[in-house]
């Protein structure tokens, strides 16, 4: 008896090491969730980059092609952008590869509804899609089923190095781009901090992209970064008094 509860336990703290680890995606949501997923692009997955979240190349970024397209349901207006999820084919023997397994993505883009197709076409509201790289896809199904079923949960995004912060703009308008965000990784409020002010108040402008109108030129830049689940962390100094508009700074930190 005592064997088996050492036994047990092992297993428990290897579990929990191989999720702190990223062996294992950590999960926010434990239940799965159905939905059906499509790809876009070729294998090289140029047709990915940029998109409705606002991420340039997400090549240097750090994304690769580990990324989706939502569907209007699961877009949320951009809100879900930077959030990660895993998805599994399911219920298709005819496509979806035996023992496959999962695939995480992050969310990069939006998958636009058409609604003078009010037939077939799978990102119309309400229902729930996922337009992957071709690379994801077909690491879970072969290409030629073109739309397969899957099953869906939030997990929490391991991300390697601090979060990015690339300032744009103008003297009198300062937008910064955020990414390689990691835990909840949707950012739900952003605040700057000049080293000649207190902290301010930004506003959303689209996808991951954050403004303000204060003048912050000349300023060290500081900034708190809050996530979806409310967790905040505080990056002090990221940008040096120096600054140049669309630099990339580094965080040297992440959730």
């Amino acid at each position: 008896m005592a064997f088996l509860k050492f036994f047990f336990s092992f297993l428990l703290c290897m579990s929990y090491m191989a999720a702190a680890m990223g062996k294992w995606p950590r999960r926010i949501d434990t239940n799965w969730h159905d939905a059906h997923a499509t790809f876009y692009g070729d294998i090289s997955g140029g047709e990915t980059m940029q998109g409705a979240c606002g991420y340039g190349d997400l090549f240097k970024q750090g994304y690769g092609l580990e990324t989706a397209a939502l569907s209007t349901a699961l877009f949320n207006n951009g809100l879900t952008c930077g959030a990660c999820f895993e998805i599994k084919c399911v219920n298709n023997p005819q496509w979806c590869y035996p023992n496959a397994g999962t695939i995480k993505v992050t969310a990069t883009n939006f998958c636009p509804p058409n609604y003078s197709k009010p037939d077939g076409n799978w990102c119309n509201p309400p229902l729930k899609h996922f337009d992957l790289s071709m690379k994801m896809f077909t690491k879970l199904a072969q290409y030629k089923a073109g739309i397969i079923p899957v099953q869906y949960r939030r997990v929490l995004c391991s991300k390697k190095g601090g979060v990015q912060f690339q300032v744009k703009g103008n003297p009198y308008w300062t937008l910064v781009l955020l990414y390689n965000v990691g835990g909840a990784g949707d950012v739900k409020d952003v605040k700057v901090k000049g080293s000649r002010t207190g902290w301010i108040q930004m506003s959303r402008n689209w996808g991951v992209n954050w403004q303000t109108g204060t003048k912050l030129t000349g300023q060290s830049l500081s900034f708190q970064v809050t996530t979806s689940d409310g967790k905040m962390v505080e990056f002090d100094n990221v940008a040096p008094t120096n600054w140049q508009f669309d630099q990339i700074f580094d965080g040297k930190k992440n959730f």
